[in-house]
C-alpha cells in the first residue's frame, strides 16, 4: 500500500468515525426538572435570619367570678334588735367581715338599705333605717373602706323582706342590706 493510499484510507476512515459518533440526530432526552434543594434547618438559618421564638402554651383558664357575684357570696346583711340602732355583738363580725371584702376589692362600691319591721310610724321607722345603716356604714369606715364606696339609704318598713306579723318575721325585716353598685 501506498502512502497516498493509506493517507487516503486513514482519512476515510476517521472521517467515518467522526460521521459515526455524532451519526443521526437522537431523541432529545427527557429532562426532569431538578428537586428543589431541601429547606433550609434551623441551625442553616441562624446565620441568615434568627428563628421566631415560639411562645409557650397557655391552658385556656375559663374566667373568674365577677366582681358582682363575689360581692353576693361573700357580703352578708347586718340584723338589729328592736328599736336599736347599734351594731349587736352577734353581728360586729359579720360587719367586719363585709369590710375586709370590701378593702380586698377596691373597685367595688356599696349601697347600705336600712330597713325596719312594720311597727312604729313611717316617719319613725326611715328615721331608724337611716341610724342604721349609718351605724354600718361607720364600722366600715372605721375599718378602712373609703367613704365614697358606701352610700346609705332608709327604707324603713316601706320595703319588707316578710310581711307576716310575727316575731321570726320582725327579726328579718330589721336589717341593713347591702347591695352591689356599678
Amino acid at each position: 500500500m501506498t502512502h497516498r493510499k493509506f493517507h487516503a484510507y486513514s482519512t476515510l476512515f476517521g472521517l467515518l468515525v467522526v460521521l459515526l459518533s455524532t451519526g443521526c440526530a437522537k431523541k432529545a432526552a427527557k429532562v426532569t426538572p431538578a428537586a428543589p434543594p431541601p429547606a433550609a434547618t434551623p441551625a442553616a438559618t441562624v446565620a441568615s435570619k434568627p428563628a421566631p421564638v415560639e411562645q409557650p402554651k397557655v391552658a385556656a383558664v375559663a374566667p373568674g367570678p365577677s366582681d358582682e357575684e363575689l360581692f353576693a357570696r361573700n357580703v352578708k346583711d347586718v340584723f338589729f334588735d328592736f328599736n336599736r340602732s347599734d351594731v349587736r355583738a352577734d353581728e360586729s363580725s359579720t360587719a367586719q367581715n363585709d369590710a375586709v371584702f370590701l378593702r380586698e376589692h377596691p373597685t367595688v362600691k356599696v349601697l347600705i338599705e336600712g330597713h325596719c319591721d312594720d311597727r312604729g310610724s313611717i316617719e319613725y321607722n326611715l328615721a331608724l333605717g337611716t341610724s342604721r345603716a349609718e351605724s354600718v356604714k361607720q364600722t366600715l369606715l372605721q375599718e378602712g373602706v373609703p367613704s365614697e364606696r358606701v352610700k346609705t339609704i332608709s327604707y324603713g318598713k316601706e320595703k319588707p323582706f316578710c310581711g307576716e306579723d310575727n316575731e321570726q318575721c320582725w327579726q328579718q325585716n330589721r336589717v341593713d342590706h347591702f347591695a352591689f353598685q356599678h
